[in-house]
C-alpha cells in the first residue's frame, strides 16, 4: 500500500487540550495537501475551521471525550451543536462506567440516540478498549452493531493503552457486516500503519501519519 492510500484512511488528529489555532491551521493545510480522510479536532475549532476551509476539507470531532460519562442528554446537545458548526463526523465516547456495571443496553441505547441525533452523518463508537475486559469488547461489539452505529474504535488516545492487534482481531469476529474498525492511540510507527489496515481497518486515528510518511521524528497519539 502506497503512502497516499494510507493516507486516505487517515483522521488526521489534533485533540490536545492546548491546541492552537496556529496548531489547527497546520493540522488541515496537511490534511489537504495529503488527501487524509478528515482532520479530528476540538469542537471549538469546528465553526472557525468550515469558515476558512469551506468544502476542501472533512471535519471530525469527539464527544463526550474522552471520559465518556457525560450523560446522554449532554452528548445530544454536543452532537447538535457540531453538526450545526459544520461538522461531518462524529467520535463519540460510551459511558465505561455503565459498561463496568453491566448496562450493556443501556450503553447500547444511547448510541442508539446519539446515531439518531448524527443523521445521515458518520458516528463512530470509541469503546475505549484498555479498560474493558474480552466480555466487555465483545458487549460492546454487538451494542455498537444492534444501534446502527458506523464504525466501532479501539481508543481515545488518552486512556491507559491504544490499539492492539488483538482487539482489532475480536472486533472483526463480533462486529455486523455493516460496521467498521477505526483503530486509535499508539500508531506510531510506518508499520503499524500498515498493520491496522491490512488487518482491515478502514480509519486509523493519529495525529503521526504525516510526519511518518514524510520521514520525519513524530510525536503524538
Amino acid at each position: 500500500m502506497t503512502a497516499k492510500e494510507m493516507l486516505k484512511h487517515v483522521d488526521h488528529t489534533q485533540l490536545k487540550a492546548f491546541a492552537t489555532w496556529e496548531d489547527i491551521v497546520k493540522l488541515c493545510d496537511e490534511a489537504i495537501a495529503f488527501e487524509t480522510a478528515s482532520v479530528c479536532v476540538p469542537p471549538a475549532y469546528i465553526e472557525r475551521i468550515r469558515k476558512t476551509y469551506g468544502d476542501k476539507i472533512r471535519i471530525c470531532t469527539v464527544v463526550g471525550f474522552p471520559l465518556g460519562y457525560s450523560v446522554t442528554g449532554a452528548k445530544v446537545a454536543e452532537v447538535r451543536q457540531a453538526l450545526e458548526d459544520g461538522c461531518d463526523e462524529i467520535d463519540m465516547v460510551i459511558n465505561i462506567s455503565d459498561v463496568k456495571n453491566g448496562l450493556y443496553d443501556k450503553v447500547e441505547e444511547e448510541i442508539r440516540t446519539i446515531k439518531r441525533a448524527c443523521g445521515d452523518h458518520i458516528l463512530k463508537v470509541i469503546v475505549e478498549t484498555c479498560y474493558l475486559t474480552e466480555e466487555e469488547k465483545i458487549a460492546m461489539c454487538k451494542a455498537v452493531t444492534a444501534a446502527g452505529a458506523d464504525y466501532i474504535k479501539t481508543s481515545t488516545g488518552f486512556g491507559t493503552g491504544g490499539a492492539t492487534r488483538e482487539d482489532v482481531e475480536l472486533f472483526k469476529k463480533h462486529i455486523g457486516p455493516k460496521v467498521k474498525i477505526k483503530a486509535a492511540g499508539g500508531v506510531s510507527t510506518v508499520a503499524d500503519l500498515e498493520m491496522f489496515l491490512n488487518l482491515g481497518c478502514d480509519r486509523i486515528g493519529t495525529s503521526r501519519a504525516v510526519g511518518l510518511l514524510k520521514g520525519e521524528r513524530t510525536e503524538g497519539y
